[in-house]
């Protein structure tokens, strides 16, 4: 998981995994994670404690450039989308080198999840041109069905 923000994707991840998972976090900010053990830790869950999260403080785009097909799923929610909004740096992530770097670390049939505030026909098929077989979902952003619509690109590797 790139990115814990206010472990959002990491608590729902972890109530889908069995006792044997294992989840990688990778964050860039210490004050995210103080955070989330301090002011927020009755939000956080204990999921920072659960013992198949394994918490990696370094930039996601070195974690996945070091996974050279170990990972089933590399879900990305570090940004509002492709374009890097939340740190320029993190463009990087979504060009083509990105997209080759996540795809080498994926395992066979692996799945690069990414979500974005809106959808983005150029990224749609920037992830196709990398190779990925891409399912680009809209969903709500609120679990009442209300709120604005969201879209996360699901993009398998290919066997």
């Amino acid at each position: 998981i790139g990115g814990y923000g206010m472990g959002f994707t990491l608590r729902a991840a972890l109530a889908e995994m069995d006792t044997k998972a294992q989840i990688t976090l990778a964050e860039l900010v210490p004050e995210i994670i103080e955070w989330a053990r301090g002011p927020m830790v009755d939000l956080a869950a204990g999921c920072l404690d659960d013992p198949r999260v394994r918490l990696v403080m370094d930039d996601v785009a070195h974690v996945i450039a070091a996974g050279h097909g170990s990972y089933d799923a590399i879900l990305l929610d570090v940004d509002n989308g492709p374009d890097g909004l939340t740190a320029d740096a993190n463009d990087r992530l979504y060009t083509n080198a990105g997209l080759s770097s996540a795809m080498r670390a994926l395992k066979p049939g692996g799945i690069l999840a990414i979500w974005s505030a809106g959808s983005d026909a150029a990224f749609t098929r920037r992830l196709q041109n990398a190779g990925f077989a891409v399912e680009e979902v809209a969903v709500k952003a609120r679990d009442n069905g209300k709120g604005p619509r969201h879209v996360i690109w699901f993009a398998t590797r290919r066997r």
